[in-house]
């Protein structure tokens, strides 16, 4: 059996992490792309590596990040759609207002980069029967938005301590990083199944640790670093070693933030990492990725998704989604 990997970047911009948190200082959309973007294709090209990037419509809609839209549209690497207003209650929006948030990010990641994406992520891995038919209806290859573990529930109670949101406010973000029964969804990609209509879509997961269900996404191994770098090593070794004896070709998360340190960005200590220098981390994620292409092939998120259609079982969508 071959061994691949896909790697990815969402491009959550600074205004959305404030309005996740529930701060009114991101109706001024205040922005890093032009920092973020160059160094995650510096990034890149230093570990020769073509990945994915999940662009925010939104981000792609104003003319300030044009410059950074740009770049990614003349590199070689993929783009995915994001969302349009980066909302992690995208689940409680209606069949029309998902089709219209994933068609009006979408024209705008075209216009801004010349690319069409074919992939989806919801923000804070919001995830409906809605948004998959949207998805399927607009012609979508795949969608990434599922996260298989139990840290979610746990990761969303503390954020929303730090927040201090109220009442209303929480429930919108009552899902915000996965629910409870995120950990018995498939680790290995699978296909939605509806009853009422044929789908292609393909769900690509983002890969947590097999077994034990515990996250390995870049954030993740930052986090882990700040206690020990050998630590956060061996915990990705111990991970990519449970993928091979398991036949989970693994996808990897990293997040805009783990590209940004400390003193670079306001009022965002609330990011796990945010007390990290960047270069330490952009050190820190060289080296993990390294470990990903000793493991195998890394590939896009839509190579991953082709390959995985050709033998990807089905699952009812009616019965895993809201």
């Amino acid at each position: 059996m071959s061994r691949f990997a896909s790697l990815s970047v969402d491009l959550d911009n600074h205004w959305s992490y404030l309005k996740t948190h529930g701060e009114a200082t991101w109706m001024g959309f205040p922005t890093y792309l032009d920092t973020v973007v160059p160094r995650v294709l510096e990034f890149a090209d230093e570990i020769e590596l073509t990945l994915t990037v999940f662009i925010v419509g939104q981000d792609a809609e104003l003319g300030k990040n044009a410059a950074a839209m740009a770049l990614l549209g003349d590199s070689r690497h993929e783009v995915g759609n994001h969302s349009f207003h980066h909302e992690p209650w995208l689940h409680l929006k209606s069949e029309g207002e998902v089709e219209e948030e994933i068609g009006r990010a979408g024209r705008a990641i075209e216009g801004a980069t010349g690319r069409t994406p074919l992939g989806f992520r919801g923000p804070g891995f919001s995830i409906s029967q809605a948004t998959m038919r949207a998805l399927d209806r607009n012609g979508y290859r795949y969608d990434a938005s599922t996260l298989p573990t139990f840290i979610g529930p746990l990761a969303r109670a503390f954020y929303m301590k730090q927040s201090g949101l109220d009442r209303e406010e929480m429930a919108r973000r009552n899902q915000l990083f996965g629910t409870w029964r995120e950990v018995l969804r498939p680790i290995n990609p699978y296909r939605w199944a509806f009853d009422d209509m044929d789908s292609d879509l393909v769900e690509v997961p983002v890969t947590t640790m097999p077994l034990l269900r515990l996250p390995i996404h870049g954030t993740y191994l930052l986090y882990l670093a700040r206690i020990s770098p050998t630590l956060s090593n061996a915990y990705l070794r111990t991970a990519l070693m449970l993928c091979r004896l398991t036949g989970v070709r693994p996808s990897i998360l990293l997040h805009s933030l783990d590209f940004v340190g400390a003193g670079e960005v306001r009022d965002l200590g609330f990011f796990p990492g945010m007390d990290m220098l960047g270069e330490e981390k952009r050190r820190l994620l060289s080296g993990y990725c390294r470990l990903l292409t000793d493991f195998g092939e890394v590939v896009t998120v839509g190579e991953h998704a082709a390959r995985a259609a050709r033998t990807a079982t089905k699952i009812q969508a009616v019965a895993s989604l809201a």
